[in-house]
């Protein structure tokens, strides 16, 4: 059968992949910037600081500001304190919350992004920004907020808690699933969205049991890198919209939100989605794959419902207004009665389902005990 026609964009940026930390100074120079700030979560101040010695005197001042969320009231004062300081490069070392400041000063600035990531998430390879303002997040496609270049090293993720590594290599797979069935995807697209997986499935397991293990965190940095970079080059559909606001109107951990979610979005989806469905299958393991998803997790220390992360089963009502309230592409047609459903499933924690049908699927739920 002929391949149907289609168009694949690829993002300019350079990576450097497991060579440690030495690539930075080198980028540094060859993109011209001479006042570097570094950018980094509290948590990852002592991290960021070796990366500066790194890079050595271009290095102005290391903000160690980063939150989850991007509030704006953070960007608007990282923005004031680094154009004082006449910066003219970000570099951003951590995981989504330092890449996502560091995104929201280089929309604001023009200034260019070097990223270390040191966890799964996958935002270094995408052009997508975020920030909050009154509970409410915005998120655009800028490629002024793209990395430049990207150094990953996987001896900087094994200090990562096992239990954030997990959450963060699901946040990765959510991406990919959703490339799986964007209405821009290509079959580039869709072999880096079932590889990451692959990747990331297969190592999480490895890297619960030996958090050291650099050949389990490099192939889930691995698997990580191609699910961010199947995100920078697809739209993100219903998955990402609820996550965006469970996470930007109540607060929820980013990741831990993702990785809840995801497996019931699958489900969702899967009967208007069988290329997604057939190129998932056998990914996660034995069976339908968004019940092999919720298999995988319930053997991993991660949380397994939007309850045990402290979201309110009274708030669903505002989240399904939110997120039915403008038109957006999702390859199965959405309603307030279906959205309430999933995410009644996803705050209990119970197995996702994917009935087509809200009465069919109410039906399912009344034979289920609590």
């Amino acid at each position: 059968m002929p391949t149907d026609p289609f168009t694949y964009t690829a993002l300019p940026m350079r990576v450097a992949f497991g060579q440690g930390l030495g690539p930075l100074r080198d980028q540094v120079r060859q993109l011209g910037i001479s006042r570097v700030v570094v950018i980094c979560t509290p948590d990852r101040a002592p991290l960021a600081h070796r990366v500066a010695q790194t890079v050595g005197a271009a290095v102005v001042d290391v903000m160690a500001e980063a939150v989850m969320h991007v509030p704006a009231g953070v960007v608007e004062m990282c923005e004031q304190h680094s154009r004082k300081l006449g910066c003219d490069g970000y570099l951003a070392v951590g995981g989504g919350s330092a890449i996502g400041l560091a995104k929201a000063l280089a929309l604001r600035t023009g200034a260019p992004i070097i990223a270390v990531p040191t966890t799964y998430a996958g935002s270094e390879m995408t052009p997508v920004w975020g920030i909050t303002e009154n509970r409410v997040k915005r998120t655009g496609r800028d490629q002024a907020v793209l990395p430049r270049a990207v150094v990953y090293d996987p001896a900087l993720t094994t200090d990562l808690p096992v239990s954030v590594s997990v959450t963060s290599g699901m946040n990765a797979i959510a991406h990919a699933v959703e490339g799986l069935y964007a209405p821009d995807r290509s079959p580039i697209v869709s072999m880096m969205a079932r590889e990451g997986a692959r990747a990331l499935a297969a190592a999480l397991p490895r890297l619960v049991d030996r958090p050291g293990d650099l050949g389990a965190r490099g192939d889930a940095l691995y698997g990580a890198w191609l699910c961010g970079a199947v995100l920078g080059a697809t739209t993100m559909s219903l998955h990402h919209k609820l996550c965006h606001v469970l996470g930007g109107s109540f607060n929820l951990p980013h990741a831990q939100t993702h990785a809840i979610v995801l497996p019931h979005v699958l489900a969702f989806n899967a009967p208007f989605a069988p290329d997604m469905v057939t190129a998932l299958t056998g990914v996660f393991g034995d069976g339908d794959p968004w019940t092999a998803l919720w298999h995988l997790q319930q053997s991993l220390p991660m949380p397994l419902s939007l309850a045990d992360i402290g979201f309110e089963k009274s708030d669903i009502a505002e989240v399904t207004r939110q997120v039915t309230a403008n038109p957006y592409h999702n390859p199965r047609p959405i309603n307030e009665i279906d959205v309430d459903i999933l995410l009644e499933r996803a705050w209990a924690g119970r197995q996702p389902h994917p009935s087509t049908t809200a009465t069919a699927l109410n039906t399912v739920l009344s034979k289920e005990p609590s």
